[in-house]
């Protein structure tokens, strides 16, 4: 079978970049079933349009990559040319998803005979088109936010007038949040409503709902109708900030086991409803103050920024899983990546915790407000895994690479005064203003949550770090106790140098004499003393041994 597969387009902020991983593995699957594969994708920095590929004696890359413009123009073009048999369409993000649907609007698939793997297209309308998508929901009592859809300016006033404000406009079919947003006031409605028209022909007008949880799963289904929930995830941020903006957790840290069983089954209920093949991803609002009371936002009917995050928090391969399915093999047939002798048809279960956090360079444009909302502004993100909130988000903002130890080390010195107003807008600062506020005394955690309505858990969490910093400010000698708690709440040796008052390579040999030393080393060190339990130690605790 030749496979034409759309790539996600020219890298832009907020689009593009992010689709590179599933778009890879959707290739390397198809290429190891035997099937020929044509790329169109733009972008030129990406490891799916990488010549060298076809270098690599494990697989290779596409058979034939087209550096054009993923539209229907040029895609029709492709397709009359080159004449494949089939369409995948859930690799490539947004743009590949609304180029797909013109196409087949179009009548240009049914022209020249092409099939759309997976998801039918129908169904992908029905998650795109705002207006059918509560339409399908309603039809089994699924919860949406009470919205209207408008196709002009004058049904949007009217819709609005409904609703009544503060209310969030969505433009239907759009990337990255473009053309959303709060409206506050009557008086702002006309203006931020053009705006969203220029983006795209339909605007849905919804109530607002900031303030309460945004809640994601990725969830997989086959043709067979065998669905599974892989991985859920939390953002750090209450709903009211795109999920590409947001720090994001995984497993969720606040929900109670009746509200995780709640969503998941209105997951595998709406994606059986929906018709979807593969892999896709819903995302919810939660009242926080009442664990029935929900909000479908919205279905990604394909792979999605969260899709990559999710496959390496949890070491499931999501697009890989999702290109087989596609190519028609359901998941009890599908092995599983990691034991290679189960098979895929399992929910991971995960004993460590996952966090991302985007990085923003807002600095290199001029006249950019710091505010972030519901249209993404990061250019990247950043992931790190540890065995409790405190050390995996400490890790994360290390890694960010903005020269930050953790979360007390701010690039930006905030004043006191200042910290309750900075408190207040979500900026790509608040996890710093948040963990100052803390640390100053000034700010408990119920006042901060009152200011940000990040949930009371995540807000404790970082008071531990606070918390750990003071008693490490006031160490006379660092003893063993002493530098495992501030090692568990992820302080790095640089940071509890600085705030002992001693080097990095004092606290670094310490660490090692005291025997605190990366959970991969204690088990080779284990596994040298009970040799005979060596494979015990690292299929339980590593899943192999790991040299590194």
């Amino acid at each position: 079978m030749k496979i034409l597969l759309l790539g996600s387009g020219a890298l832009k902020i907020g689009e593009a970049g992010e689709f590179d991983y599933s778009g890879s593995q959707a290739i390397k699957t198809f290429k190891k079933s035997g099937h020929e594969v044509l790329l169109i994708n733009p972008n030129i920095a990406t490891i799916q349009t990488d010549p060298n590929w076809n270098n690599n004696e494990n697989f290779t890359g596409a058979d034939k990559v087209f550096f054009l413009p993923v539209t229907p123009e040029f895609v029709e073009k492709i397709i009359e040319t080159e004449k494949p048999d089939a369409l995948a369409l859930s690799f490539g993000g947004q743009t590949a998803l609304n180029c797909g649907l013109a196409l087949e609007k179009s009548g240009v698939l049914k022209k020249f005979g092409v099939k759309v793997l997976g998801t039918p297209v129908d169904a992908i309308d029905a998650t795109e088109n705002r207006e059918i998508f509560v339409k399908k929901l309603d039809e089994i009592g699924v919860h949406t936010p009470r919205s209207i859809a408008a196709h002009s300016i004058e049904n949007a006033k009217k819709a609005a007038e409904k609703i009544g404000f503060p209310l969030i406009m969505r433009a239907g079919f759009a990337l990255g949040g473009k053309g959303s947003g709060f409206c506050e006031k009557k008086e702002d409605f006309e203006k931020m409503a053009k705006e969203a028209f220029a983006f795209s022909p339909q605007v849905l007008v919804e109530e607002d709902l900031r303030g309460w949880k945004e809640i994601e799963y990725e969830v997989v289904r086959d043709g067979a109708d065998n669905c599974i929930t892989v991985v859920n995830m939390e953002n750090f941020d209450p709903l009211g900030i795109h999920t590409g903006e947001s720090i994001v957790i995984s497993p969720s840290m606040t929900l109670a086991n009746r509200e995780y069983q709640l969503l998941r089954t209105i997951a595998i209920r709406t994606i059986r409803h929906l018709k979807i093949v593969g892999e896709c991803n819903i995302q919810y609002a939660l009242d926080p103050d009442d664990d029935q009371n929900y909000r479908v936002i919205e279905v990604n009917a394909r792979l999605s920024r969260s899709s990559a995050l999710a496959s390496k928090a949890s070491g499931y391969p999501l697009a890989a899983v999702a290109a087989e399915i596609l190519l028609g093999k359901n998941l009890p047939e599908i092995p599983n990546a990691i034991t290679q002798k189960t098979t895929a048809f399992f929910e991971p279960a995960l004993d460590y915790l996952a966090v991302k956090i985007p990085r923003w360079d807002l600095q290199k444009f001029r006249k950019v407000s710091e505010e972030i909302s519901t249209e993404m502004k990061s250019v990247g993100e950043v992931m790190a895994l540890g065995r409790n909130f405190p050390e995996a988000i400490q890790k994360a903002v290390r890694m960010l690479a903005i020269g930050s130890e953790g979360v007390l080390d701010s690039p930006v010195n905030f004043k006191t005064s200042e910290l309750e107003k900075k408190l207040r807008i979500a900026s790509p600062q608040r996890i710093f203003v948040v963990a100052q506020a803390l640390f100053s005394g000034k700010f408990s955690v119920e006042k901060i949550w009152e200011l940000t309505k990040i949930d009371h858990w995540f807000l404790q969490q970082l008071e531990r770090i606070t918390d750990g910093a003071k008693k490490l400010d006031a160490v006379k000698s660092l003893d063993a106790e002493n530098l495992r708690d501030a090692k568990v709440l992820g302080f790095s040796d640089s940071e509890i140098a600085r705030r002992t008052g001693k080097t990095f390579l004092e606290v670094r040999e310490l660490r090692k004499k005291f025997g605190i030393i990366p959970v991969t080393k204690q088990i080779d060190t284990l596994a040298a003393e009970f040799p005979a339990q060596t494979n015990y130690l690292y299929t339980t605790y590593l899943g192999e041994k790991n040299d590194a």
